[in-house]
């Protein structure tokens, strides 16, 4: 495994990591819940999804593409700074964005909650009231997308992050019905070039 990163303030890497990424694909655990949703519904309209740790918003701009309407939350405003300045996003009257911290932060019902790459990012004191917060919110017949961390990723040694065993991930998703459970375990880099071994839960689960 490679060593815990230098720095834990992962603040100040934000910037950064949004140019990186800039103009990426959607995540693919947000296309799979949306081929589902369509092929249950294709013509529906009126969907919303709250899309957490949204950044410079890869999966927003797929989701309002759609015609979803979207409440867009991170808790840092250069996010929504970006997103806002993309030349793709498209539907803006159905978006909306909200800037705040998971511990701190609420929405209403939601057909889909997607989370890419950042529920690692909540101080395990906050996870299990925002886990049952996600819960809660997603609608019978709704969806979960997103990822969870393992317990033998790099950056489970870091004290403000939220890693689990698989054993615990299955608990959490007990409530769902899973359509997609991909476990990723490799030794690779991060948007940001640094060498890290990752252990990745990539889900798709519906509420029961």
């Amino acid at each position: 495994m490679s060593e815990l990163p230098k720095s834990q303030n992962f603040d100040e890497k934000w910037p950064r990591y949004y140019q990186a990424v800039a103009g990426r694909v959607p995540r693919n655990t947000l296309l799979a819940a949306l081929e589902r949703f369509d092929n249950e519904e294709p013509d529906k309209k009126g969907r919303f999804a709250v899309d957490l740790g949204c950044g410079e918003g890869r999966d927003t701009v797929e989701l309002l593409r759609r015609g979803w309407r979207v409440l867009a939350i991170d808790g840092n405003a250069e996010a929504f700074e970006r997103m806002l300045a993309r030349p793709d996003l498209q539907n803006v009257e159905l978006l909306e964005t909200k800037l705040g911290k998971f511990q701190d932060t609420t929405w209403p019902e939601t057909d889909l909650i997607n989370a890419s790459f950042c529920l690692p990012f909540c101080p395990p004191e906050y996870f299990s009231q925002l886990w049952e917060k996600i819960v809660q919110s997603i609608r019978v017949g709704g969806r979960f997308s997103g990822q969870l961390f393992g317990d033998r990723d790099d950056w489970a040694k870091i004290p403000t992050h939220s890693h689990f065993t698989q054993a615990q991930v299955e608990k959490f998703l007990e409530p769902f019905e899973i359509e997609v459970f991909n476990i990723e375990e490799e030794d690779g880099k991060t948007a940001l070039q640094e060498p890290k071994h990752w252990h990745i839960f990539h889900i798709v689960a519906r509420k029961k």
